[in-house]
């Protein structure tokens, strides 16, 4: 049984190094222990720690509480979709992407989500809990591990917080991810090679403007308008798209990054060349970048996809209006690519609840 210890992946180098004194080792092991953590190591596997310190951590520790349940390749463009599971027997997704300049991974930050957009698979059965920043890191760590031992020589270059879970809902754990990604005696991933996707908490991407961290801000915008916003994101009911827009202005000010403004095209719903010029009014003078996406069809919510001519449509009219804008590349279309799907579905296999009553 694994109750009761500790996830040694979340903690900082200086805590492993204290809760390695606390274990009578010498203050240079906590280097060792750490160096085999970051390459996703089982303790069986760090043969340069004595016997007896192993016992320990096998007794006491984790060293990773993340594993790859089940991993599905696309055959259309080599993506990979991860089903990681949990200790405690929860599962969550994640998603290799290849792409020329290297790996993408995307992962999650919470077991569910509870923002309850309207087209995102992750939100049908609530959120079941956050997520611990050492869940965030194993999932980077294993995903590193497969490269290892399927693609030699490779291995994650950028992070996107873009899987279930909102991750300023969860900040104190995503803010402690982010700390132990950068740090240059692990991971050592640079700020700019990581983007944070939020559905708009206001007051939380302000205090994110403050930490010193100038990753890329995805901001999930998916409407011209509050009165469309709120049909697809209730999350516009507590913060308009002003409040939003502001405080998006705010992170531009404060980090010199532009913020990535996300778009699901739904058909008959946001797609309308009048819905690109209100958008384009809205995005004025502001630094930044709108991401396309077409959406992937959302049967339980009766949402689908518009045709081809009407994403580019869309398109021409942002770039007519002066805004930077690019349709995302649909990635793992074969490998039920949309976030959610995996974990839903072999919920469902398995037999498990797909509640958030878990």
């Amino acid at each position: 049984m694994s109750e009761g210890k500790i996830q040694l992946v979340g903690l900082s180098f200086e805590e492993l190094e204290q809760w390695t004194l606390g274990q009578k080792q010498p203050r240079f092991r906590a280097k060792q222990l750490y160096g085999w953590l970051m390459k996703g190591a089982a303790f069986s596997e760090m043969t340069n720690l004595p016997a007896a310190f192993r016992e320990v951590l096998e007794r006491e520790a984790l060293a990773n509480p993340v594993r790859i349940e089940r991993c599905v390749k696309s055959k259309l463009d080599g993506t990979e979709k991860f089903l990681y599971a949990l200790e405690d027997g929860n599962l969550i997704e994640g998603v290799l992407m290849r792409y020329h300049h290297g790996n993408t991974l995307c992962l999650s930050t919470q077991v569910g989500c509870k923002m309850g957009c309207a087209f995102c698979a992750s939100t049908l059965n609530g959120c079941v809990r956050n997520l611990t920043s050492g869940e965030m890191l194993g999932q980077v760590l294993c995903a590193n591990r497969h490269l290892s031992e399927t693609a030699p020589g490779e291995k994650v270059g950028n992070i996107v917080l873009m899987g279930s879970g909102e991750p300023l809902d969860n900040y104190e754990n995503t803010l402690k991810f982010l700390r132990l990604a950068l740090d240059e005696r692990g991971l050592n991933q640079s700020a700019r090679g990581i983007s944070l996707s939020t559905c708009g908490l206001v007051p939380r991407i302000y205090q994110l403007a403050e930490e010193g961290i100038p990753l890329t801000l995805s901001l999930s915008l998916h409407a011209p308008n509050d009165g469309i916003r709120a049909r697809l994101m209730p999350i516009t009911r507590s913060y308009s798209m002003d409040q939003v827009l502001e405080a998006c202005r705010y992170y531009v000010e404060k980090t010199g990054r532009r913020v990535i403004f996300e778009y699901a095209l739904v058909r008959d719903i946001n797609s309308d060349l009048r819905h690109a010029d209100e958008l384009a009014h809205k995005l004025r003078n502001l630094q930044c970048h709108v991401n396309v996406i077409p959406l992937n069809d959302v049967p339980e919510r009766n949402l689908r996809a518009p045709d081809t001519h009407t994403v580019q449509a869309f398109l021409n009219r942002l770039a007519l209006r002066h805004i930077s804008a690019t349709r995302r590349r649909e990635m793992g279309d074969d490998i039920q690519g949309a976030c959610g799907q995996l974990r839903r579905h072999a919920m469902e296999e398995m037999g498990k609840p797909t509640s958030g009553e878990e």
